[in-house]
């Protein structure tokens, strides 16, 4: 039983934890298979690429699909409450990113391929788990989670602004001038309020194009104010920040631990070693 429990525990801190060599160089493995993988299904979108080297890459599939089958399943067995990684958003990634290679072993007859093909598009997935080796995504996420009431009252603003300023731009242009609705009108007003601009309609009274100034003027702020919501957040959080250790993580239920004196999980009550 002891035996058992020490290689969950090496293999645990070989995949979920970053602070030992091991566990650096199996991180930096996975990342140069995630980035093959997705330059592998990026060259197969392309119809000669494909024709011509079908099987090398069809290949290549099978062993990064393989390979991280393996991890996934290691990820598993690892921690000791598996629920906790399966449904979580990295494991649900892993398996969307994992299983549509299998699924074309069941789905080989030409008139399921088509309906089926797309399938093989989930495993651009396999990309999202380069977020687990950037280091500052997690503060990043922690900023825009404490600044979600301010970012939505910012944009419950840039509604009802839009809103009055695409209803005055119908009643200044008007249908003669490709404003046809209110709806439209608001549509144009974001386009313009976002300095997005596609050009399929555009104010021609010297009264419309003034308030189109305005708006694009307004779009400038627009930019500006989450960005400085979440910057605000983000440089908090790094003030306040005590010795986050990088890449420790619960043994029990794998969640990021945040504290480098925490002696429990904040989230299932484990009891954490000292090392």
């Amino acid at each position: 039983m002891k035996i058992k429990k020490d290689w969950k525990q090496k293999i645990h801190e070989v995949i979920y934890g970053t602070h030992t060599p091991a566990g650096r160089l199996f991180d930096i493995i996975l990342l140069a298979v995630i980035v093959y993988s997705v330059i592998i299904v990026m060259l197969e979108s392309i119809p000669s690429l494909d024709e011509k080297h079908h099987k090398f890459l069809n290949y290549s599939e099978w062993v990064v699909t393989i390979l991280f089958s393996i991890e996934y399943i290691l990820r598993i067995i690892s921690i000791n409450r598996p629920k906790k990684y399966i449904f979580s958003f990295f494991g649900i990634v892993d398996f969307l990113s994992t299983i549509p290679k299998y699924l074309s072993l069941f789905f080989v007859g030409s008139q399921y391929l088509t309906a089926f093909r797309i399938l093989r598009l989930l495993r651009v997935f396999r990309i999202l788990k380069l977020v687990r080796f950037v280091g500052e995504s997690n503060n990043l996420v922690r900023s825009i989670h404490a600044s979600r009431t301010k970012i939505f009252v910012f944009v419950f603003f840039i509604i009802i602004i839009s809103v009055l300023l695409g209803t005055v731009m119908y009643i200044v242009e008007g249908p003669t001038h490709g404003f046809t609705s209110i709806p439209h009108s608001v549509y144009w007003t974001i386009v313009t309020l976002t300095t997005v601009g596609y050009g399929d309609i555009s104010p021609e009274t010297p009264l419309g194009q003034f308030i189109a100034t305005v708006i694009m003027i307004i779009g400038y702020g627009v930019i500006a104010v989450p960005t400085g919501i979440v910057s605000a957040e983000y440089a908090a959080g790094l003030t306040n920040k005590k010795n986050i250790p990088p890449g420790r993580t619960c043994p029990d239920c794998g969640t990021e631990i945040m504290r480098i004196d925490a002696h429990y999980c904040r989230e299932c009550g484990h009891r954490l070693s000292d090392d």
